[in-house]
């Protein structure tokens, strides 16, 4: 399943931080941060909850970079 998030983030160093982050959490497939559109794109694995991969997501971005919001 793919959903795509609207999120604020300050620079594109710190979007490309957040991508980083989100690849790495669990559940997650793959991710795709695009500063200029200001979106992010999640690729859930097979059985994932995304409500609550996207909240471990959030708190991973917020630990690199904390001006940033997700908003689910």
């Amino acid at each position: 399943m793919k959903k795509t998030y609207k999120i604020e983030v300050d620079c594109a160093n710190c979007a490309s931080l957040m991508e980083t982050e989100a690849k790495k959490t669990s559940g997650v497939k793959d991710a795709v941060v695009n500063f200029m559109t200001l979106k992010m794109k999640v690729e859930f694995e097979d059985g994932a909850d995304p409500k609550e991969v996207m909240e471990r997501v959030r708190e991973n971005c917020k630990r690199v970079e904390r001006d940033c919001e997700i908003f689910l």
